[in-house]
């Protein structure tokens, strides 16, 4: 059952709520505008509100939903990290549009979520507190990141999922490099939806 898991993992990681949110409203592939990121942020920029609340929460549940039927059979920790690595790994690298997806950063906190809420939460009031504080999505997401092997290790105290967090963490720095050289340079785009208004505020 958890090899069974897995591969239904990482299938439904390969989804992409960006690129099917987009097209069920009539908005432009997120592929083709901006950072060509089938993400949140993207959306966020170039198709309002709506279709980027719609394409996190699609993200975080491809994350979280796999985890918590790993739950359901009640698997350890060691078991539902690597189901949600799937998940994570299918949307990095989705089996239906030529193994090119997103930075991962919305499914990493469902995975997250569903091994340990604790660590999920910390991770996500991290990431609210430094998009309040900077306005800058890509800063606070990789803050989060960095800090989140170090929230698994303090709270869950096993080996396995916190190796499997910074797994985890190491791609999701891989997939920002753009953004972090636009951080370096100061160019980085902030936080500001179609609309033109802070999603933060």
């Amino acid at each position: 059952m958890p090899y069974l898991l897995i591969v239904l993992a990482y299938l439904l990681g390969s989804i992409s709520t960006a690129i099917i949110t987009c097209k069920l409203m009539g908005l432009p592939d997120p592929r083709t505008i901006g950072s060509n990121n089938p993400g949140a942020t993207n959306v966020l920029r170039h198709g309002g509100k709506k279709a980027a609340a719609i394409t996190l929460v699609g993200d975080l549940l491809k994350g979280l939903i796999p985890v918590l039927v790993g739950r359901l059979f009640d698997l350890n920790y060691n078991w539902l990290i690597l189901i949600g690595i799937a998940a994570f790994l299918g949307h990095l690298y989705p089996l239906y549009y030529r193994f090119k997806g997103g930075k991962g950063v919305a499914t990493a906190i469902g995975v997250f979520l569903g091994v340990n809420v604790y660590a999920g939460l910390a991770f996500v009031a991290t990431w609210l507190l430094m998009a309040k504080g900077f306005k800058i999505s890509s800063l606070a997401a990789l803050i989060a990141t960095a800090l989140s092997p170090l929230y698994f290790w303090f709270i869950t105290q096993h080996i396995w999922p916190t190796l499997g967090v910074l797994f985890m963490a190491v791609l999701i720095f891989w997939r920002h490099q753009s953004n972090i050289r636009n951080l370096l340079s100061g160019k980085e785009d902030r936080i500001q939806s179609k609309e033109g208004a802070d999603p933060s505020q």
